[in-house]
């Protein structure tokens, strides 16, 4: 795997000043974690989340996964993924998640010229109970 270009730091200031709309509303994202092909990103889901029932939307979940996916290309390539665009997002709940710290485990399981292909697992909580699964695919623009 190739060696990351940004560190944590660097990819949250570009987000906040190209991309605020991720932020809208008071979301709130961490890199926990940074690696060549992998990374986990913390998100903190709260009543503007969730659904009756006290259950995390659907939404908010993938919104968690593409979040999380395009730090990781942006790590691998800087403001040159920029333009980089999900092609598709396959995603499996299997269980509630509940309002609190949920963390998006993602790894690259291609990373090409022209797509990239990436894991994602969501987890809550004590044991890491897995809340959800996804596969995504990426067009990678004009990434160098």
């Amino acid at each position: 795997m190739r060696k990351l270009k940004w560190e944590a730091g660097e990819i949250m200031e570009f987000l906040r000043m190209e991309f605020p709309q991720a932020f809208a509303g008071g979301q709130s994202y961490t890199v926990e974690h940074l690696e060549p092909g992998k990374v986990r990103v913390s998100f903190v889901a709260g009543n503007a989340e969730l659904r009756p029932g006290g259950t995390v939307s659907g939404p908010a979940l993938m919104q968690l996964v593409d979040f999380s996916i395009y730090v990781l290309l942006l790590a691998h390539h800087r403001e040159s993924a920029a333009m980089t665009v999900t092609t598709n997002l396959q995603i499996s709940f299997l269980r509630k998640a509940e309002a609190g710290k949920l963390f998006c485990d993602i790894e690259l399981i291609k990373h090409g010229r022209t797509l990239s292909v990436a894991d994602a697992r969501i987890t809550a909580g004590a044991g890491d109970r897995l809340i959800a699964h996804a596969e995504a695919t990426y067009h990678m623009a004009n990434a160098e």
